[in-house]
């Protein structure tokens, strides 16, 4: 007995020295390490998120980066963001989630169909937002995108930092080819500065309406958006280069910022048609 449990001991002792072997023989775990604990990520952690079998470099991730959507003409792209269909999934959304979309508008200032929009365009209205783990995205840019590496790098602190403070499983988060995550696709950093518990659960939930609406309020806010607390007020009279630039810091590319803009005119100009025809069959 006494052998056996020696036996046991020898034999996991031998399976963690290889195994934090393979951790710190990873480039991506080297290319991190020192700032990711200077960020108060243990070490312990870093190698068990660094021993998953799922980690892997996907080849197609360079191959999206170098086509990507916002290099598309201004009639390309607006044929992908301001559609028929988009609109009319945001006026199903509106109907369903509108009281928690206004409440989130109205705390901090910002106009409701301006957040729509940004999710409609980011996630379509939450049915597309993932695709590789945000683990792997920022994996494989760390080790095969030079001009990529150091962004990610950063990110991916950033990321396990998230996942370590509020007990997520790395490997468990999925996003964009990009390594953005979430219903309004934050990327880690972003997530971690400008993500709300708007519901108040304790948690700031990357796919929980109220937290999302409020966070990508918040974000607009604090890049800028000029606030009003008048919801009813005309945006043409507000200041458009402010909101511009709100929406430009939420995706670096004046296509992105101009379907935004134009989804939610569409949107608010729908929506509000709707709830005068309810009213009037009343």
């Amino acid at each position: 007995m006494k052998l056996y449990i020696i036996l046991n001991i020898m034999f996991a002792l031998v399976y963690n020295t290889d195994s934090y072997s393979a951790a710190t023989a990873d480039p991506v775990y080297k290319a991190i390490k020192l700032a990711a604990i200077e960020n108060g990520i243990p070490d312990y952690y870093l190698r068990k998120a660094f021993l998953n079998d799922s980690i892997q470099i996907h080849a197609i991730i360079p191959e999206r980066f170098a086509r990507p959507y916002e290099e598309k003409t201004w009639a390309e792209y607006k044929k992908l963001f301001v559609t028929n269909v988009r609109i009319k999934k945001g006026k199903v959304f509106y109907n369903k989630h509108g009281e928690d979309l206004e409440k989130a508008a109205g705390h901090y200032g910002v106009d409701p169909y301006l957040i729509l929009s940004i999710i409609g365009v980011e996630s379509n209205y939450g049915s597309h937002h993932k695709e590789f783990t945000v683990f792997n995205s920022l994996y494989t840019q760390i080790a095969v995108m030079p001009k990529r590496a150091s962004w990610a790098k950063r990110e991916m602190i950033e990321f396990l930092k998230y996942c370590y403070k509020d007990n997520v499983p790395p490997h468990s988060v999925y996003g964009s080819y990009a390594g953005a995550f979430g219903y309004g696709q934050f990327i880690p950093s972003s997530f971690n500065n400008f993500a709300v518990d708007f519901d108040e659960d304790g948690v700031r939930q990357a796919y929980t309406w109220p937290d999302v609406m409020a966070s990508i309020a918040n974000y607009l806010v604090m890049n800028g958006y000029p606030v009003t607390q008048d919801m009813d007020m005309n945006l043409e009279n507000k200041d458009q280069k402010k909101i511009y630039k709100a929406v430009f810091a939420y995706n670096h590319a004046d296509n992105y910022v101009k379907a935004v803009l134009e989804l939610r005119n569409e949107l608010r100009n729908n929506i509000s048609n709707m709830k005068i025809n309810s009213s009037h069959k009343k």
